[in-house]
């Protein structure tokens, strides 16, 4: 007698198969199963439900086998698809085989995340990760990544002027689940449809700073940055614990261009000259050159300032001087705060318009989004899905070319929401991540530990308060220790690293240059080959982080830092201070976005502040069902519950509060 697939529970194997849910991920070809393990194999059987439509996109379901012809744990499977005129391809999450005799840990999980095509007999063994040379199914590995390949390929958006490259074409599995792309729209119309805001879309300027906060409501509530926005200590604050927190850096010596003196600085550094401040490690800057003449959308006024901020006796870091723009002359003068209070308040506006426009398009768009994107690419091309290290990495790279694929139409093409709500606009955007890739290093820029310490940052005794830095750090350690978990594992000896082609393939398409299709990156551990643990160890921990913590760090915080525009405003109307006459609260009332522009800000900073995926370490979809993976991901996760007491414990003593970087307020990837 033959196998029976049945619905009703019988005394063998039961199968459990996940069908992605991705754009043309079901199937209605037949499906025909084998099972192996070392007492034999069982006859190929079709799996179909007749009162029911089997695997289609999003679904599971699930068989009941008997009379198999074996026994014990299933090692292998083989799936088999029919082809012909009304078959389709069929993309297959997961397969749990249980044997209904054995245990439930004594289960098998097969973890395919590909497409299996029509036509196609594909073989996979349990838990189906493998280094290249130990694949049992090489011929197979090979064919499926020569495809990939195909698939997967490099170029310059926006007309090839964005310096970093994207995914040519959106595959089919790098798609928006039904799930998440509903619930985005839903957040998004909830937000407005909202009746009591309709008063106020209007053109109108804002009359009084009063009634910016009489919007704010339920879905739109007041947000952090309402709170003492006034305060020079809460500008300086912004430099370390607000969306754009890798900018500030130790001030070893003044620009020759910043036009500042003792007599200027003295009772602004409790008595100190700037060399005794420097020397005391008591001086700290921002310097925005990168800003200097920059082409932006019809022409719109940017700044590229200066600014110093001093530690005073209390500990407290305040700011001490603005210049607005690079070159010094006597429309150009450096800002004080002594100066009147409205127009110290006018310059203090228009460097964070500035800030800005660098963290949205450098360290928000640039450096999170588009760098995680280029390099979830490479390991598409170059990894197979049995790989150890792409399961290691696929769960930090959920939707992110998805995103920035309806990012790119929806917000940074020309007349989107950054064209209308960000001086900069969509030329500003392309123009600054030109300008900042060619030197952007991941070994420096990409690595916590290393930007910090050229940053000249990394002590705390130097800086204190600087929240970002200290909870940053206990992430990036134990994401480090999850990598290097499992390359340790995966590569006890030197030879399986330098022997294993699809990483060192990976390793080379990270520095090879675009033109060439690959990714153009700098300092990159190995600089196209790794040969110790260590290379890998740190590029994958560089990625996972940047994927997850430090896209945390720069987008989560959006809507408390810009939905109440004097505390940090993306749009500024007129034409930046040129001298230090008095200005009053009517002067900054018009340079402010008026109404409707001040809502689309709220909104959109609103809806990207939104976590719509499952905290770090609880992922997604299960890559890693092998034992050295499942062991690295509950210490992984372990680790991370014990970071997240020490962080809450950290945030309720702090003055200002900082809880983007608690664990369970981190995705695990940049999916919005």
């Amino acid at each position: 007698m033959g196998i029976c697939v049945t619905r009703v529970r019988p005394n063998w194997y039961t199968v459990c198969i996940k069908t992605g849910d991705y754009k043309g991920s079901g199937t209605d070809s037949n499906v025909t199963l084998r099972l192996y393990n070392a007492s034999g194999s069982s006859p190929a059987v079709k799996l179909d439900c007749t009162w029911s439509n089997d695997f289609e996109r999003g679904s599971l379901d699930t068989f009941y086998l008997k009379k198999t012809g074996i026994t014990a744990a299933v090692e292998e499977i083989e799936l088999t698809l029919s082809e012909g005129s009304k078959c389709q391809n069929w993309f297959v999450e997961t397969i749990e085989v249980k044997h209904e005799d054995l245990p439930a840990y004594c289960g098998s999980i097969f973890p395919f995340h590909r497409w299996i095509r029509q036509g196609e007999t594909f073989r996979a063994a349990r838990n189906d990760s493998f280094l290249p040379e130990h694949d049992p199914n090489r011929k197979q590995r090979l064919d499926e990544l020569a495809r990939k390949k195909q698939i997967y390929q490099l170029e310059r958006k926006f007309k090839g002027e964005l310096a970093i490259a994207q995914v040519v074409q959106l595959p089919d599995e790098q798609e928006f689940s039904n799930k998440y792309f509903f619930d985005v729209l839903a957040r998004q119309a909830a937000i407005y449809e909202i009746d009591t805001l309709t008063t106020y879309l209007t053109t109108d300027n804002w009359e009084t700073l009063d009634d910016i906060i009489k919007v704010y409501n339920k879905t739109l509530p007041i947000p952090y940055g309402v709170d003492n926005w006034r305060s020079d200590e809460s500008f300086a604050n912004q430099r370390l614990n607000g969306c754009n927190p890798c900018q500030i850096r130790l001030c070893t010596e003044i620009p020759a261009n910043l036009a500042v003196t003792d007599n200027m600085m003295k009772p602004l550094l409790e008595g100190m000259s700037i060399q005794e401040a420097i020397q005391s490690k008591k001086l700290f800057i921002v310097n925005y050159s990168v800003l200097k003449d920059i082409q932006t959308t019809d022409n719109r006024i940017v700044c590229a300032p200066i600014a110093l901020f001093f530690l005073n006796q209390s500990k407290t870091l305040m700011p001490v001087a603005i210049q607005l723009y690079q070159e010094p002359s006597s429309d150009n003068p450096v800002f004080l705060p002594t100066d009147p209070e409205y127009t110290w308040m006018l310059a203090k506006l228009w460097f964070n318009n500035a800030d800005g426009a660098v963290h949205e398009s450098v360290a928000h768009l640039g450096f999170t989004h588009l760098i995680s994107e280029t390099m979830a690419v490479a390991a598409n091309r170059c990894l197979s899905p049995s790989h150890p290290i792409y399961k290691l990495l696929a769960p930090h790279f959920l939707y992110v070319m998805a995103i920035n694929s309806f990012a790119l139409v929806t917000l940074i093409d020309p007349g989107g929401i950054v064209d209308k709500n960000i001086n900069a606009g969509s030329q500003g955007f392309v123009g600054l991540v030109q300008r900042v890739f060619p030197e952007w290093r991941l070994g420096v820029e990409g690595s916590l530990p290393e930007d910090l310490r050229s940053r000249g940052v990394d002590d705390p005794d130097v800086l204190p308060g600087y929240h970002y830095r200290d909870d940053a750090l206990l992430l990036h350690g134990a994401i480090k220790r999850y990598a290097a978990f499992v390359v340790n594992k995966r590569y006890d000896t030197p030879e399986l690293l330098s022997g294993d082609s699809e990483i060192q393939e990976f390793a080379e398409t990270l520095v090879k240059p675009i033109e060439n299709g690959g990714c153009g990156i700098k300092g990159v551990a190995g600089n196209g080959r790794f040969s110790a643990n260590h290379q890998l160890i740190d590029v994958l921990t560089s990625i996972i982080f940047i994927s997850s913590v430090q896209h945390a760090a720069v987008n989560f915080n959006q809507y408390d830092e810009y939905a109440f525009p004097p505390n940090a405003p993306l749009w500024m109307n007129g034409t930046p201070p040129k001298d230090k006459t008095p200005r009053t609260e009517h002067d900054i009332l018009q340079s402010l976005p008026n109404k409707k522009r001040t809502l689309d800000t709220m909104s959109f900073t609103r809806i990207l502040s939104e976590r719509a995926t499952r905290r770090l370490g609880n992922f997604e979809k299960i890559y890693q069902t092998d034992p050295v993976g499942k062991e690295a991901v509950a210490e992984f996760l372990q680790e991370l519950f014990s970071i997240e007491e020490t962080i809450a414990s950290r945030d309720a003593k702090r003055n200002v509060r900082y809880p983007y970087l608690n664990p369970r307020e981190i995705p695990n990837a940049i999916s919005i």
